[in-house]
Parts: structure tokens; sequence; C-alpha cells
């Protein structure tokens, strides 16, 4: 197993979350190991890159900025320590009534426009979701276009600060005319999954949570977690699904409303079209499971 803050792990992590390209991970690690063949040695015990999937993105998974079925904008709202925030908010453009909010939680790079689809696609599924830019405090995503500097832009943040960032985002969608401000559930993604955890152990309001492939909590943790969780890992990602085992004992232990999923053959980021590691069978799966757990805890009465 590779150390997680390692700089070639890092570089192999970018690569699977479709931040750089295969002939360019190469390029990156050659120029730390001394050579090509160095790198491709160094790059052979990654199984994340033998997780992939040739499956190409079916018509239809993305939503554009311009549907017209939503209104979909890029927001700014003040922090709870003052702080200028960035966003992406979306949400049907026809409703009767209030709806239910979802908050999305990017990967280690920022609010990168996948993400943006990804909150545009809750919206579409009828409700009001918002994403935040959790590299707001160093200036927004816009001053790092490049992967890597976004990705040490995001190492820079803290927990208390990831944390504080969603509280002001939980906080400004609870105050739109256009949510149930006591029905908010929140999703994330790889390093926004540890943050959908950690969301779950110190925001009791919230009513529902789906991590996709985070770091779970500690088990002394679990006892302060209140709302329904549903945990999405891949088979493959073998390090944080291990994690998960022990979370997930936890869970059923202490008897809290829990699922999980665990799906074979995928690897870490298949939920993500824009990575190598896609899988569209298990991401168009999970994406149903997703709605579908929020539509049971959020949308019921």
């Amino acid at each position: 197993m590779h150390d997680n803050h390692d700089p070639i792990h890092e570089l192999v992590h970018l690569y699977v979350d479709g931040a750089i390209t295969r002939r360019g991970l190469v390029k990156r690690v050659a120029r730390r190991t001394g050579s090509v063949a160095a790198a491709i040695a160094a790059l052979a015990g990654f199984e994340d890159l033998q997780a992939q999937s040739a499956i190409a993105c079916p018509a239809g998974v993305t939503v554009p900025l311009d549907a017209p079925d939503l209104v979909a904008q890029d927001v700014t709202f003040v922090g709870e320590d003052g702080t200028r925030l960035f966003g992406h908010l979306a949400y049907p453009r026809e409703m009767r009534d209030a709806l239910p909010g979802i908050l999305v939680v990017h990967e280690n790079r920022g609010l990168v426009d996948h993400i943006k689809d990804v909150t545009r696609r809750a919206a579409r599924a009828g409700y009001v979701a918002l994403s935040v830019d959790l590299l707001s405090r160093q200036g927004g995503i816009q001053n790092f276009p490049e992967p890597t500097q976004q990705n040490q832009a995001y190492n820079r943040t803290t927990v208390f600060e990831r944390r504080s960032d969603f509280i002001s985002g939980l906080a400004y969608i609870k105050s739109l005319p256009q949510v149930r401000h006591d029905r908010i559930g929140i999703t994330g993604f790889c390093a926004g999954g540890a943050t959908v955890w950690d969301f779950a152990v110190n925001v009791p309001e919230l009513r529902a949570a789906v991590p996709f492939y985070g770091t779970p909590p500690a088990a002394q943790d679990i006892a302060r977690i209140e709302a329904p969780v549903l945990a999405i890992y891949a088979e493959r990602d073998r390090a944080l699904t291990r994690q998960l085992l022990t979370a997930a004992n936890e869970m059923i232990t202490q008897q809290k409303r829990f699922g999980m999923v665990v799906y074979e053959g995928a690897g870490h980021a298949f939920h993500s079209d824009t990575s190598p590691n896609y899988n569209a069978a298990a991401a168009c799966d999970a994406w149903a499971r997703t709605i579908a757990w929020f539509d049971k805890f959020l949308k019921a009465d």
C-alpha cells in the first residue's frame, strides 16, 4: 500500500480523477524518478491504474450549464468568519413548492467543472443543490489553473476550515426561499467523501449523507452520527474500502441507519465520467441509489 502523501501517489490520484492524461502522468513521474523506464516501474504497483474501464460515458449523463429545465449559476456568499466563499447553485426552473437541498463536496482539487455538473444532476433530480469551493480562502480555484497547483492548495486547507465552509454553505442554502430548510442532505467524492462523513459526525441537523469512497470517521465518532448514511465504495479501491469495514461494523452495532454498496471490479473515482477509472454501469447504479436515498429521507413525510 502506498503512502497517500507520497508525491507519486498524489500524481496517480490526479490522473485517476481525470485531471491529467496518462502521458502527463508518466512525464511528471519521470521528472521525479529520473527516466521514463523508472517512472513506468514506479507506477506498476498502483492498483488504481489497473482498475480502468473502457466504457464510454453514455449520452445524457452530464447536465450542461444552460440546461433549459434548470436555473444554474455560480454564486458567492459570506462564510461564518467573513470569508468570501464561491459556489455553484442549481435548482429546477419550474417549482411549485420549496424543495429539499443537497450539498455537493468536491474532490481534493477544488470546485472543478465536473462537480458543478454533478450539482446540476442533483438539481435535475428535484433538489436545490449547492457545491462550495474549498479553495475560496485562497481566492478560489480560478487562482490555480494547473491540477497540481489545485491539489497543493487543497492540501493547505484544514478539516476545520472545510467543515466551517460547508456549514456556511448549509446556512446559505437554508436561507433560500426555494429550499425546505429542515431537509438538507450531503454527498461528496474522494476527499469530499471524507468531508461528508465529518459533516455527519459534527452537524446533527443533517438529514441524509452519501459519501463516495471517502475516509470514514474513527470508531469512537460513530456514536455522534444521527443522519442516515449510504456509503458507496469500490472493490479495487482497497485501502479506503478496508477502512470502511470498521466504520460499517460500528454503524450496524450502534443501530445507525446505514446502507453500504461496494462495486465489484470498480476502482477509485469510478463515478467520475472525467476519470480513466469511470465505470458507467457502477456510476449509474450508484447515482440512482444516491437519489433514492435522498428521496427516502428528504422528500418522504
